[in-house]
Parts: structure tokens; C-alpha cells; sequence
């Protein structure tokens, strides 16, 4: 088993966030894990940079006195992967809600979305999402965005994309562009207080779906920029689905799945 004095010093644990729980939920999971394992009140914990419920991968979770050093790994290097449609927005740009608005795309040709691509690539100024943690006044932008408050305005921030790939998939299918599953998710109940409940949105058929690729630094939101995107090629656009692949040096497939979490300390 780890020492707890190793735990103490500091310890970053690289863990896969599974589909539907708030990164929250997944830093209480290893605390309370930690907390039985050890019979240990309080220990410091947290995590660098959140994932949203329906996003999946790397999750850095900080013990100890690594916990200073989250500042520092949330400025790594981030990698994504994931999905986008064309034609249709909801108001959190995912998912998470229903669509409510559909947009014409037969005038958006490959050479055009190739031409819009890259004019994300390099510094570019993005406003956040409404629906995001975001500050306005010292209030979260969500408190603002649930009230539908016409007047919170979110300032724009610069940010750099590294690289954005786009891969054409054809059309989308009725109910069937659904976030990805892992194992993880899968073996969560849904009776569990660890299950993110939504009202997970369905997606319409005929629409141009595409997986993507995009390496960016800190403070970039795929979902503003899957937005942007949509916008760009006058259009709407929303995030059908989102893996975080890696943090600086950390990588997806080195992480820990949570199902595995209390193995992971005994096993060491």
C-alpha cells in the first residue's frame, strides 16, 4: 500500500473521468477512498482544470502538498478529442441540454469548414460559455445563464490553439450521436448519488457530424470554440461529445478508472 507519508508529501493521481460524473465527484470518490483506507479525517485534495459531466479522460487529481502545484499543471498543454455537429446549437453548446435552435448547412462545403478551421488556430480571442464557472461580478456565469439574465456579459480571453483537426463523418442519425460510454460509465448505477442526471439531449438526423482534434493551452473551452465554429461558417454548431487525451506530460491511457481507484493505493 502507499505510504500515507508519501500521500502527505504529494502525489498527482492521473485518473479517466468517467461519462456523467462531475469532477467533483470523481476528487470525493479518492477522498472518501483515501479517508477508509487510511482512517484519516481530512487530507488535502483537489484537482487541476474540471471536466464537464458529459466529457470522459484525464482527470489530475492532487494529494497532499501536490496540491500546490495545481496552478502549474493546469497551464500544461491540454489535448481533446471528440465530436461536433453542424446545424444545431443548444444553450450550453453540448448535450446537456435540448437543441433549440437548427441551422441551414447546405451551403457549408469541406473546402469552406478547411478555410474556417484555421482561422482558430494560433491566439485567438474567445468569449467562455454562459453555462461555465466563469466569474461576472464575483457570481458564476451559470447563476446568470439559469436565470436567463440578458444583461451578464462574459469578456472575451485570449487563448492559443496549438493545432484543430477536423474529420468529416457523415451525417447523424436520430438519438444515435450520444456521448461515449467507457467502462466506467457503464458500471455507474444510476441510482448512484455519483450519477450526473440530465436531460441529455438528442441529436437530429441528416446533420454533418465530425471528430476533431484540437491541442490548446490553458483556459481554452472546445465548447466556445465548437460554437465559433458554427458560427463562422454561418451555421450553428454543438459538441456531440469530448475526451481529454492529455495534461503537459500526462496522458489518458497511464490514468487510473475510478472502478480501480482503491486498487490503485493497495497495490503500490
Amino acid at each position: 500500500m502507499i505510504p500515507l507519508e508519501r500521500l502527505q508529501a504529494g502525489l498527482v493521481i492521473p485518473i479517466d473521468k468517467p461519462l456523467q460524473w462531475t469532477s467533483f465527484q470523481a476528487v470525493n470518490k479518492v477522498k472518501s477512498t483515501i479517508r477508509r483506507l487510511y482512517n484519516v479525517k481530512n487530507i488535502k485534495i483537489g484537482h487541476a482544470g474540471t471536466l464537464d459531466p458529459l466529457a470522459t479522460g484525464l482527470l489530475l487529481v492532487c494529494v497532499g502538498k501536490a496540491t500546490k502545484s495545481i496552478e502549474q499543471l493546469q497551464g500544461g498543454v491540454k489535448e481533446y478529442s471528440g465530436t461536433l455537429v453542424l446545424g444545431a446549437s443548444t444553450p450550453c453548446h453540448d448535450l446537456e441540454q435540448a437543441v433549440d435552435h437548427l441551422y441551414p448547412t447546405d451551403h457549408i462545403s469541406a473546402e469552406r469548414v478547411d478555410e474556417v478551421r484555421r482561422t482558430f488556430l494560433g491566439d485567438i480571442e474567445q468569449v467562455p460559455p454562459m453555462f461555465s464557472a466563469v466569474k461576472i461580478d464575483g457570481q458564476r456565469a451559470y447563476t446568470y445563464a439559469r436565470k436567463d439574465d440578458p444583461d451578464a456579459v462574459i469578456e472575451p480571453k485570449r487563448v492559443h490553439i496549438e493545432s484543430f483537426e477536423l474529420t468529416p463523418m457523415g451525417k447523424t442519425e436520430e438519438s444515435a450521436v450520444q456521448p461515449e460510454q467507457t467502462d466506467n460509465a457503464q458500471s455507474v448505477n444510476r441510482l448512484s448519488p455519483h450519477h450526473y442526471d440530465h436531460p441529455q439531449g438528442v441529436v437530429p438526423a441528416g446533420l454533418p457530424l465530425y471528430g476533431f482534434r484540437v491541442v490548446c493551452g490553458k483556459g481554452t473551452y472546445i465548447r466556445s470554440l465548437v460554437r465559433d465554429m458554427g458560427a463562422a461558417l454561418d451555421s450553428g454548431a454543438l459538441l456531440a461529445s469530448l475526451r481529454r487525451e492529455r495534461v503537459g506530460d500526462f496522458r489518458v491511457e497511464n490514468a487510473v478508472q475510478l472502478s480501480e481507484i482503491e486498487e490503485f493505493f493497495m497495490q503500490r
